[in-house]
């Protein structure tokens, strides 16, 4: 073998170790492999980032989402996605795609075998699945309050670090309407996150910052703490679809698949690696750095992965062999950290992206008011849910268990971006009441066994005489149990409970017979 022929093969030995042992899943290799998994150097780098974006309840209920029925309303089974995007990608290390919601996902894991889960844990460790926000919904940024959004991701996050021993790395925030200063707060500084990306803001602020590529900012949510909050923020160029022309979601009517076999009629390579070029260059415009990303993928989509995956495939085996941009399977975290080691300055933000408007006299802030009684409903069982969780510590979870884990399912859908927003279709939002209303009627047995323990001379739960019952409906000056006659029955003993860490003076209103 030639000197240099063996120099170059030792060389790119010592790169393709120092990948293996770099910290990151990135690393800045100069040459493309198999499907363009890694970047190069000195061109322009499209990621392609599968996803697919499943509404915990909207049109239809999460129940109904999930087994893809009432299909009449939206064609859409998020079951079907999981089990394809598994298959698909087991068939080929260099596919990757990213999990969001896990009110979905920890429902579908729950029913898989061994053997599947087993095959699941091997791609999450390979990082060709990988968890992004990794709450149980993509929560609302206007309407919810912070501790319910802090709840229900750390009921992901749990989840996630317990079968997997993973932590979320991506705020993936694509679609609720509007974006807070406290969200990037939250999830930079207090959650850990290391980029935060989304397709909603002002239509005419993104124009701007399109024109000034200022749509990647660091994004510092208190002017207090300063860069101890900030967080880098990726704004997508339109929404969070693909490029026109290049969706491939099976039953698409507009779908233009990439024909490489040269013995068919409709064989269209170049066409495709021209339009994906045109494309690209075009996004780069409007970015810093020789990085892009493409979101592959829509709502409800991959229920058939290979469409999507076999046409991945081809755009980046063609275009990385026509050689003007490059092309690769991403992720969030790939993509942040291509555009950290580019080590360039960004733009700093501080204010919040509300309100939203996508076009002229469209502003989407009607539904900060909308469906006020739910709204309510859950602001009310958030402060509850709070109280109980206090209530059950206090008594110990020796002595009565969990009883306050059926309100984490549904308060944590609640807080969904369809859901205390008030933009479900009015089925789905009695789908939300129910839950938690059922929920709540749990953790109120709870607690009154937990009260009499509590209050009980020797500090057990044995039986007492005791009987505790609380007046849920105080909203509409109801409470049979302080309204209705007991027979013999002279007094009346109410217990009140702080769950504030401090003193606080207010009034009781308990309607009484009179």
């Amino acid at each position: 073998m030639a000197p240099a022929l063996l120099l170059l093969r030792l060389l790119a030995l010592i790169a393709t170790a120092r990948e293996a042992c770099a910290a990151r899943a990135f690393a800045a290799a100069s040459n493309a492999t198999a499907h363009g998994a890694t970047v190069v150097a000195g061109k322009l780098n499209v990621h392609l980032v599968p996803h697919s974006h499943d509404d915990v309840g909207w049109l239809k209920t999460v129940d109904q989402y999930y087994v893809g029925s009432n299909n009449s309303i939206q064609g859409a089974c998020v079951m079907n996605t999981l089990d394809s995007v598994v298959d698909a990608l087991a068939r080929d290390p260099a596919r990757k795609f990213v999990v969001v919601e896990q009110a979905f996902f920890q429902r579908w894991w729950a029913e898989k075998i061994p053997n599947i889960q087993a095959v699941v844990r091997k791609l999450v460790d390979s990082g060709q699945l990988e968890f992004i926000n990794g709450g149980w919904c993509m929560h609302d940024e206007a309407a919810v309050h912070y501790i319910d959004m802090i709840d229900q991701t750390t009921l992901g996050h749990r989840m996630i670090k317990k079968q997997f021993n993973k932590t979320p790395r991506a705020g993936w925030q694509i679609d609720p309407f509007g974006h807070s200063a406290v969200q990037a707060y939250l999830l930079g500084a207090e959650l850990g996150f290391d980029s935060l990306h989304f397709a909603r803001i002002d239509y005419q602020d993104k124009e701007k910052r399109k024109a000034g590529k200022g749509l990647e900012v660091i994004w510092r949510g208190s002017r207090t703490f300063g860069s101890s909050s900030q967080i880098f923020t990726n704004v997508f160029p339109v929404d969070y679809s693909p490029p026109d022309g290049f969706g491939f979601e099976v039953l698409d009517e507009n779908i233009l698949p990439v024909q490489d076999d040269m013995l068919m009629f409709d064989y269209n390579v170049e066409e495709r690696v021209n339009d994906f070029v045109v494309a690209a260059i075009e996004q780069a415009n409007f970015t810093r750095t020789n990085h892009i990303m493409w979101t592959m993928g829509d709502d409800f989509s991959y229920q058939y992965a290979e469409s999507w995956f076999r046409n991945m495939d081809k755009l980046i085996y063609h275009v990385n062999k026509d050689g003007r941009v490059h092309a690769l399977y991403s992720t969030p975290s790939i993509y942040t950290d291509a555009k950290h080691f580019s080590n360039i300055s960004w733009p700093v933000k501080y204010d919040d992206d509300f309100p939203y408007a996508d076009s002229k006299n469209s502003y989407w802030t009607g539904y900060y008011t909308s469906r006020p009684t739910f709204k309510r409903y859950v602001r009310v069982l958030s402060g509850y849910y709070l109280a109980a969780r206090q209530i059950e510590f206090l008594v110990g979870r020796s002595f009565l268990g969990m009883f306050t884990t059926s309100l984490e399912d549904p308060m944590a859908i609640a807080q969904h971006h369809d859901a205390v927003s008030g933009t479900a279709k009015q089925h789905t939002t009695d789908d939300y009441s129910k839950r938690l209303a059922l929920g709540a009627s749990k953790v109120e047995k709870g607690v009154n066994v937990a009260l009499t323990c509590l209050l009980s001379s020797n500090g057990t739960c044995a039986p007492s005489v005791q009987k505790f019952s609380q007046c849920p409906l105080l909203n509409i000056s109801y409470c049979p149990s302080t309204e209705e006659t007991v027979s013999g029955a002279k007094n009346l003993v109410v217990v009140v409970y702080n769950p504030l860490g401090r003193e606080r003076s207010d009034f009781i209103q308990i309607p009484v017979s009179a």
